[in-house]
């Protein structure tokens, strides 16, 4: 019995393997035949004893992956012998060094790619699971080929499901969700990407998923005779015209159902376009857009078009290298239909994503949008001093945002995601310029660094040599490029600011009388209830911590009985050894801020979802209360913010030891020459202090000035004022307090 079983498995092992040559996208040379049937036999040997958790042999895997590597991928010999080899090194004892000697570098890279991914442990928390992700991005820089395997890997995984536990199912098909299929579609994988979707939908929302299928089905019959009746009256025209078309009926994805269902919180019935017609015509190149609007005037002849939904990318393909005419007509009984307009080259490229721009590019230098991705997302991964969620959130959000198209002075045209900043663009353009913007320019009009860019806007940056970044430039920028780079520069700035502080301490404890050493900083750090190393000389270096509390610190360490006892007592609590020497800025968050302007206002904290430091919260003002934070996820969250949206005002916590403040000085002196060089000298010259306002006049040699600074403590603000008044004719330096 088992016998003819396994007979039977043979032959369907060799069928499939003949199907794989078979419906290979590229065609393939006697040589890559010979690489694949090499591949083939080592699985297969490599295999022999494994079977699948459905009973059947494990080898069917590989060669369904392969099958989808090799046609719906349409990448060439050495990804398919990869994609055949992908579990081997990982289930069996042969080495990457094996694969390497049997075939080749090549195909042993893009195995050992595909191990490094499978080797992290399987279950694991969010964070670890984004990390995981991030390293396996990684492997980009070694060989986008590999990604794309894990591609096919995990969509057949996910087609043969049925046999496992339900948790894992959804833990499987949510992660798919999660991060293969937006990859999918920023690679241009659309069909993947579709199936993906839907298949993890399935899973995660079984009983949505059964219902809209059932829905599908019973309209269908509906749904094709509309489309049929459309495509009758179309096809006329065209063949009046003498277009090569094919029409195709093509109905909207289970999960783009679902999404427009829950989007705009309708009803499967009223959801209008589930569907969309796709003209794909022949044409040779120089004849493409030319064609492709012939057809747009045809299709509006016989229907309206929604001028606000038509799409040209053909014009401008997106940063996928996609490539098409969308038209949002009003069809028969009322209803918009969506008709996709693609020559067949374009209608490849939209299907095949990476492996047709290949095929149609024969070795062009310019690099593809495709390209110039990866390259960002290596300069992300590189840069990526964020936390592995972080990381994924903004990676995802780069992935599936829509796109704007912005020009350069020059006229050259530079796309960026929906919702980018005029600092975006800057960062888009190179980060050292970035770093060094002062200003931008839209349209030839000076606008702030965090102004909202529109498609077709022109930018020009104005940079600087000294100018840096501030913390707040990170609330200027959406786009992870820049957000990375910013970081990485406040980053530096600390530590140099830290290094500085480092000396101060020193300096001051000397005159305590006491050296600074391991055990001292360790002690410093539980005294002022810090972190880590960096924060204690960080605060000295900002002048955060004052000479009396080092005096107290002092008093205390010198009191040694007492200290014994309180040793004794807090042994348990101080930070360890190994944090504290950490080299990051830890926050301590002490204070919450209220309104763009980041006022400090009296607060309680509510009971119902009791906020604690670092929590998201809103303030919401009360009739006798005063003003309450809670929670962003507070229970009672929704009703106060549909109810009572004008009682609602931003709130955030912050650490009042990094936070700015702005202060104004009133300056009067002699009018001598030079004066006004010499006073921003001082100012520009002193630590840690921004100008934010200026207005300077001199009046029959008197002098008058208001000046406003943003200073992060009040120390630092003392420290300048004593410098201007250093300064040569400088008679009184006073501060002004607003009422």
């Amino acid at each position: 019995m088992i016998e003819i079983d396994i007979e039977k498995e043979n032959k369907a092992i060799a069928h499939e393997y003949k199907e794989l040559l078979r419906i290979s996208y590229q065609t393939l040379t006697a040589e890559d035949k010979k690489l694949i049937r090499k591949a083939f036999d080592v699985a297969v040997d490599a295999h022999k004893e494994q079977r699948r958790k459905s009973g059947e042999a494990y080898i069917f895997h590989p060669i369904a992956v392969a099958k989808i590597v090799a046609s719906e991928i349409g990448l060439g010999a050495t990804s398919i012998a990869a994609a055949l080899m992908h579990d081997v090194v990982e289930d069996t004892p042969i080495t990457v060094k094996d694969i390497e000697k049997m075939f080749n570098p090549k195909v042993a890279q893009l195995v050992e790619g595909l191990t490094k991914i499978s080797l992290v442990q399987k279950d694991m928390n969010v964070s670890m699971q984004a990390e995981n992700f991030r390293k396996m991005l990684l492997t980009l820089n070694d060989d986008v080929r590999v990604i794309l395997i894990k591609i096919a890997d995990r969509l057949h995984n996910m087609q043969t499901m049925e046999s496992m536990e339900d948790y894992k199912q959804v833990k499987i098909a949510s992660e798919t969700l999660y991060i293969y299929a937006p990859l999918a579609h920023r690679l241009g994988l659309y069909n993947i990407k579709t199936k993906l979707e839907d298949l993890g939908l399935k899973y995660t929302e079984p009983a949505i998923y059964n219902d809209i299928v059932s829905k599908i089905r019973e309209t269908k019959e509906q749904q094709d005779a509309y489309i049929k009746d459309i495509s009758d009256i179309l096809k006329t025209s065209l063949d009046a015209e003498g277009v090569e078309y094919i029409i195709k009926g093509r109905p909207k994805s289970i999960y783009s159902i679902r999404r427009k269902m829950k989007a705009q919180n309708v009803s499967f019935d009223e959801v209008y376009d589930k569907f969309a017609l796709r003209i794909v015509y022949k044409s040779t190149p120089h004849e493409e857009k030319f064609v492709a609007w012939k057809i747009y005037s045809i299709v509006t002849d016989h229907y309206r078009p929604s001028p606000s939904r038509l799409r040209d990318w053909i014009s401008s393909p997106k940063s996928t290298g996609y490539e098409a005419l969308h038209i949002t007509v009003m069809g028969p009984k009322g209803r918009w239909v969506e008709v996709q307009v693609r020559s067949e080259r374009m209608d490849e490229i939209a299907e095949k994503g990476y492996a047709a721009h290949y095929k149609y590019k024969n070795g062009a230098t310019e690099e593809s949008g495709l390209d110039v991705w990866l390259n960002l997302l290596k300069e992300a991964l590189e840069n990526s001093e964020s936390s592995a969620v972080d990381f994924v959130e903004d990676f995802k959000m780069n992935l599936y945002s829509k796109e704007i198209y912005i020009f350069t002075p020059k006229g050259d045209i530079k796309s960026l995601p929906k919702g980018a900043t005029s600092l975006d663009f800057a960062f888009s353009i190179h980060s050292e310029i970035g770093i060094k913007t002062r200003g931008t320019r839209v349209n030839g009009k000076l606008v702030p660094l965090n102004y909202e860019l529109k498609s077709g806007d022109q930018v020009e940056i104005i940079t600087s040599p000294n100018q840096k970044p501030t913390i707040n430039w990170l609330d200027y920028v959406t786009t992870s490029r820049a957000k990375n780079k910013i970081r990485n520069v406040l980053n530096e700035n600390t530590k140099k600011i830290a290094e500085d502080g480092k000396e101060v301490l020193t300096r001051k404890l000397k005159h305590l009388k006491i050296t600074l050493n391991e055990t001292v900083v360790n002690e410093l750090v539980n005294f002022f209830q810090l972190k880590t190393s960096l924060d204690l000389f960080y605060r000295v270096g900002v002048g955060a911590i004052e000479n009396q509390q080092l005096k107290d610190f002092a008093a205390q360490k010198s009191n040694t009985l007492i200290n014994f006892f309180k040793n004794k007592i807090k042994r348990s609590g101080p930070t360890s050894d190994g944090d504290i020497h950490k080299q990051i800025l830890s926050n301590n968050y002490d204070l919450i801020v209220f309104g763009k302007e980041q006022d400090k206002l009296d607060y309680k904290l509510s009971t119902c979802c009791n906020p604690i430091p670092g929590d998201q919260v809103f303030g919401f003002v009360t009739i006798n209360e005063g003003i309450k934070v809670h929670k962003k996820d507070c229970p009672n969250a929704i009703s106060m913010q549909s109810n009572y949206a004008y009682r609602i005002m931003q709130a955030k916590w912050i650490d009042s030891s990094q936070q700015e403040f702005h202060a104004i000085l009133n300056i009067t002196g002699m009018d001598t020459l030079g004066l006004t060089n010499e006073l921003t000298k001082v100012i520009s010259n002193n630590m840690n202090v921004n100008i934010q306002s200026i207005s300077l006049n001199g009046d029959a040699g008197l002098f008058k000035g208001q000046l406003t600074v943003i200073v992060q403590n009040i120390t630092i603000l003392k420290k300048l004022i004593d410098n201007i008044k250093k300064i040569d004719g400088i008679d009184k330096v006073t501060r002004v307090y607003k009422n």
